[in-house]
């Protein structure tokens, strides 16, 4: 889809929906349809709520909603068609439902509320489960196999500071759902989890790894620029006091002397998108890492390193159609109009989408490191 123009055909939104296999829904649970939002975001659960008509005579309030047709743990897959191009925004789990019963005729309606498919990861604890001689990644593989029956393939990357425990001195063992355990793994490593939807209906991809920021970027977000305009407005924040400097202290063993660890270059691990990154200006030594192996104390600290790099932040709202493609999270994109101090590429932290019938907006949020581009130019 990124590649495809909005602008040169309309946008068709395709509902699945069954209890394991979601399969088309009635046409009148499409005609039914007011309004869809998909909240995407790197690092977390992605959300979804579809809002119905529920009129008193229709098949939704006389049939389909006291089957349990939407009822949670129902499956709800969410596909957008452009040009014929289909993307799938959403593959999820229905977990709440709420009935506004009103004596207006047509203004009664149920609205259902779900998140991705992540969401089965975090029903079950699995407290004690062993993992010998494994490190963080081969882990994480394992657990996210479990749920294979979904269509969810693992696309797992090693992490960048080897933290394989010998069985003689230590064995890890998961706490709280796979869910927490996978997450938490993820932020001691500076990684992050989410489960990316496709490319065909019924698959996932859940992805445990570093922030990509790299690749071409999309189509940039044009302001104050008269008709080449394609947001209303943009507003960026620098927050000086976000970085922070982490050093680690790590205990050898054999001598019992302690020595503090100072954080490799972040920018070895996440390219720069500025060429200002701002400066550290907290210094702060992890607590609780003395015990701890040297190569898992320092993956403690680079993640902290990682996790408060991002002192500039953007926020926005855009049409859709006057952009003419659809924005997507967790990739890059390029800023034009705002200045040299705001302009350039930036990572699209977040993405919501609003669908309503002749009408498909998005709000976003963006973030890198610093002030002024690190190059002249941007994709168009």
């Amino acid at each position: 889809m990124a590649d495809q123009p909005v602008r040169s055909g309309p946008v068709h939104l395709t509902l699945h929906m069954g209890p394991k296999i979601a399969r088309p829904v009635p046409q009148e649970v499409t005609d039914a349809l007011l309004s869809a939002q998909v909240t995407m975001a790197s690092g977390e659960r992605s959300g979804f709520q579809l809002a119905f008509d529920l009129s008193k005579n229709g098949l939704i309030n006389t049939r389909l909603l006291p089957d349990g047709f939407f009822d949670p743990q129902t499956r709800v897959i969410l596909t957008t068609t452009v040009q014929g191009t289909p993307t799938v925004l959403m593959d999820g789990i229905l977990i709440r439902q709420e009935v506004g019963v009103s004596n207006t005729p047509g203004q009664s309606t149920l609205t259902v509320t779900g998140e991705d498919l992540t969401v089965l990861m975090d029903l079950e604890e699995r407290p004690g489960v062993p993992y010998e001689a494994m490190g963080p990644s081969t882990r994480v593989r394992l657990i996210i196999e479990r749920y294979a029956d979904y269509g969810i393939s693992p696309q797992v990357m090693t992490e960048f500071i080897p933290q394989i425990p010998m069985p003689t001195k230590r064995i890890d063992f998961q706490s709280g759902t796979d869910l927490q355990y996978v997450t938490d793994l993820a932020k001691a490593n500076g990684f992050t989890f989410f489960l990316d939807p496709g490319p065909r209906p019924g698959e996932s991809r859940a992805y445990w790894g570093p922030e990509l920021r790299l690749g071409t970027p999309q189509h940039a977000l044009n302001v104050n620029m008269d008709a080449l305009s394609t947001v209303d407005q943009l507003t960026f924040a620098f927050d000086g006091t976000a970085r922070e400097e982490p050093r680690t202290r790590v205990q050898f063993q054999a001598t019992r002397v302690s020595k503090l660890l100072d954080v490799p270059e972040i920018s070895v691990f996440r390219p720069p998108l500025s060429r200002k990154p701002a400066p550290a200006l907290k210094k702060k030594v992890l607590g609780g890492t003395a015990k701890k192996e040297g190569g898992e104390a320092a993956a403690e600290a680079l993640a902290k390193a990682l996790e408060s790099a991002d002192a500039v932040s953007g926020s926005g709202r855009l049409d859709v159609i006057r952009y003419g493609y659809v924005l997507r999270p967790r990739e890059l994109v390029g800023v034009r109009g705002a200045g040299i101090t705001y302009d350039g590429e930036y990572y699209v932290k977040s993405v919501t989408h609003d669908l309503q019938r002749g009408s498909y907006t998005q709000n976003f949020t963006l973030a890198r490191e610093g002030l002024i581009a690190l190059r002249s130019t941007v994709v168009p």
